[in-house]
Order: structure tokens, then sequence, then C-alpha cells
């Protein structure tokens, strides 16, 4: 007997976007309706390998290749909700990876630019929405400072000096910190020159090898 592979159908992805934000997103406190609006006009499977399709919308983590992966949606989420991005936001994205995040944020806001240190994550991937550079993801993008929010797509031990000081005064950053080997989400503002993040509840970001903290020696 012949076994023939069924293809999804169109319909099957937008079934699986909806249940995402209905069993992931809505129960979990991300609630704000454009975000929900964002989330619901990105086609996520088109910004992960073919060969991941079939997880595109499950709650955890999409292998992207070169170490690198895209983020649970419910973590994106959590980030939008804590950044409350607004249209008069001028935006930096640390970390593009495929360009996800950047395709549910660039509706949100007025300005949006990205910086990415692989360039081979968005080959073949649909246009990328924002503006994109190359470049070591610690340096951010100096040209279109000051920035009113900074969203970094992954988990670092502190925020680099070059990212706090393209952070508008008054600005917003939120980001993933690890903590003793576990990963959460944080926030911060800039205030009087300097970021301060207040951590919240753990999440499930993927470390960011950028941004390790050098290793101190010891006997």
């Amino acid at each position: 007997m012949t076994v023939v592979e069924q293809q999804p159908t169109q319909a099957q992805p937008a079934a699986a976007r909806r249940a995402m934000i209905d069993s992931q997103l809505r129960v979990s406190g991300v609630n704000d309706p454009a975000v929900l609006a964002a989330f619901a006009s990105v086609a996520r499977e088109d910004f992960v390998p073919e060969a991941r399709h079939g997880v595109a919308y499950a709650d955890r983590s999409v292998p992207l290749g070169n170490g690198r992966v895209l983020a649970p949606a419910l973590t994106h989420g959590k980030m939008l909700i804590e950044a409350a991005p607004v249209v008069t936001d001028s935006v930096l994205i640390v970390g593009g990876g495929s360009g996800y995040l950047a395709a549910v944020v660039a509706p949100l806001v007025g300005k949006l630019t990205v910086v990415e240190s692989d360039p081979a994550l968005a080959q073949g991937l649909p246009p990328r929405a924002g503006h994109w550079q190359i470049g070591p993801l610690a340096e951010g993008n100096a040209a279109g400072a000051p920035y009113t929010l900074i969203l970094i797509d992954g988990a670092i031990d502190n925020v680099p000096p070059a990212l706090a000081a393209q952070l508008a005064e008054g600005g917003r950053l939120v980001t993933g910190l690890v903590e003793r080997g576990v990963t959460r989400l944080a926030t911060g503002r800039k205030v009087d020159g300097n970021v301060v993040l207040t951590v919240l509840a753990e999440a499930d970001f993927a470390p960011l090898a950028e941004f390790a903290a050098p290793k101190a020696w010891s006997f």
C-alpha cells in the first residue's frame, strides 16, 4: 500500500494560530487587543525552517539553526505586554533572528530597527519588517538612536553600555536575563542615564552567546 503524506491546507495554520492565541496567550495574561491582533496577522510557520512547520505553533522554542531559536509565542507576548508599545515608539529589536518578532511588532510602533549578527537566519523567509542592520548584537545600532523602546530577543547576563547609551531618557528596555542558570523576563527604564532592570517571572528565553559575561578566573 502506498502512503501519501497529506499536505497541510491553508486553513490548518490559521486554526493553529487561533489556538495559539486562545490556549497560550489569552490564558496567560496576554490580552491586549492590539497585541493579539498583531499575533493573529503573522503566519508563524513562515519564519521557521520548512522542516519545523509542524511545530511552529507549539508552546516551545523552535530551532532556527546556527544555535539560534524562535522563542515561544508566550515569551514574545509577555515581552510586549511589559513593553506596552505605542505608535509613537522608535523601537530597536536586538537579535532579529528569522524576523518573526519584528513582524509582530511592526504594526504596533512608529519606527522599527532590527539588528542581527547572522544574516543567514533570514535567507529565504518572507520580507522582513523594519529596517535591518547586520552587525554585533551587543553594539546595537547607534545610527538610529535614540530609541524609546529596546527589545532584546534572548537572554543576556547584563545590558551592554552601547545599548544603554542608545536608549532614550525615560525609554524602556525588555529582555531575558540569565540568573544562576535560569532565564527570566526583565524590564527596565532609563533614568538619569542609567538602566536598572527589574526581574519578573521565569520565561523561556534562549541565552544569546554574544552577551555572555566573561568567566571569572578561580583556583
